[in-house]
């Protein structure tokens, strides 16, 4: 007894709707999550973004309000700091 191979063409034909039925699912899954993942990640990132924006703007006034303090009392003279009310020459 001889058992007939069938052609890979008509394995094909037979093999196709069937994993069409399993795999379209199944891929159509994968990608959902795959852009839900990616949707996550991009929400992530732009808080941390608006974070570190937050931390920069905190340094930079603060080191504008240290230069402002430190050019304030280089401009006033040492002569006119000690000199007030009472202490007129």
């Amino acid at each position: 007894m001889t058992l007939a191979v069938p052609p890979s063409f008509l394995v094909g034909l037979v093999a196709a709707p069937l994993a069409k039925r399993v795999l379209k699912p199944l891929l159509r899954g994968v990608v959902k999550a795959s852009v839900g993942v990616a949707y996550e990640i991009r929400r992530a990132t732009a808080e941390a973004e608006a974070h570190m924006h937050g931390i920069a703007a905190e340094v930079a006034a603060g080191t504008a309000a240290a230069s402002a303090g430190d050019r304030s009392a280089a401009r006033v003279p040492k002569a006119r700091a000690d000199t007030g009310p009472g202490n007129q020459p």
